[in-house]
């Protein structure tokens, strides 16, 4: 029979509590009667794979990089035949896997969280729903609103185009082998925006900028881009983690109005 070894370099930790797999499966909000296309991210052992083929709502695919999780997944799981792509997920071009809107579930990997979180942000277009655990951390900081400590780029990033709830804390001893943090569930469900109400790559470049200096003021850490005498708008003395989103977009468009060209 084939066995699945947790591989450090791939960040893998096993969830076998099969009652908290079932709570995340729970967690895909879904139409009932329509079939809606889904991808597992590193399905390991199969533990959610097991709850997400008993539902009649998704049309199912897997995607795993681990040779020997592949094996265990053939062997335990014949539906999945045929559905299984063995590929790194953050190399996969969803435009040309997915040729509808889908939804992405997984215990993600703590080692590439951020990374899959970036790539949704990038297809938010195809991706309408996401659950997932992450490091309580990162789930966190994803779903903490304006003045939290924790609230930083991805936060604004993804709470500009999907509403976020944090779900629950899975404790470390759930897991084998343990990791040293707890985890958290969270589910992203994109909201009515398809478009920011400013310049889009004007709006990322502050965010990024802004929290890549995140002790100073908007008006120092952004200083670069502004490049203009014009500096009495009220949200540059304030720090990033105290902007809304609709405060970045303000911020975005009083920049383009007043910055040099």
């Amino acid at each position: 029979m084939a066995k699945v070894r947790a591989k450090k370099h791939l960040g893998q930790h096993f969830l076998r509590n099969e009652k908290v797999a079932k709570q995340i499966v729970d967690a895909l909000i879904l139409p009932e009667d329509e079939q809606t296309p889904c991808l597992e991210i590193g399905p390991g052992t199969g533990v959610l794979t097991q709850f997400l083929i008993e539902r009649n709502d998704l049309d199912l695919q897997v995607i795993e990089i681990d040779n020997e999780s592949v094996d265990f997944l053939l062997l335990n799981f014949e539906q999945l035949r045929d559905r299984i792509l063995q590929y790194d997920f953050l190399k996969l071009k969803l435009d040309e896997q997915f040729d509808s809107p889908f939804v992405i579930i997984g215990n993600f990997p703590y080692n590439i969280s951020n990374q899959i979180l970036f790539k949704v942000f990038e297809n938010k277009m195809m991706v309408p729903q996401v659950v997932g655990m992450f490091q309580k951390e990162v789930a966190k900081r994803i779903a903490s609103p304006p003045g939290s400590k924790v609230y930083g780029i991805l936060s604004v990033l993804l709470q500009a185009y999907y509403d976020i709830e944090y779900l629950f804390t899975v404790d470390e001893n759930e897991f084998i082998p343990p990791p040293k943090v707890k985890s958290g569930v969270i589910r992203l469900v994109r909201n009515q925006v398809n478009k920011l109400d400013c310049n889009e790559k004007l709006f990322f470049q502050l965010v990024k900028t802004s929290f890549n200096q995140r002790r100073k003021t908007i008006r120092n850490s952004i200083k670069s881009i502004i490049q203009t005498q014009q500096t009495d708008f009220e949200l540059l003395s304030k720090r990033p983690e105290q902007l809304s989103v609709e405060q970045f977009v303000a911020l975005t468009n009083w920049v383009e109005a007043n910055r040099l060209s």
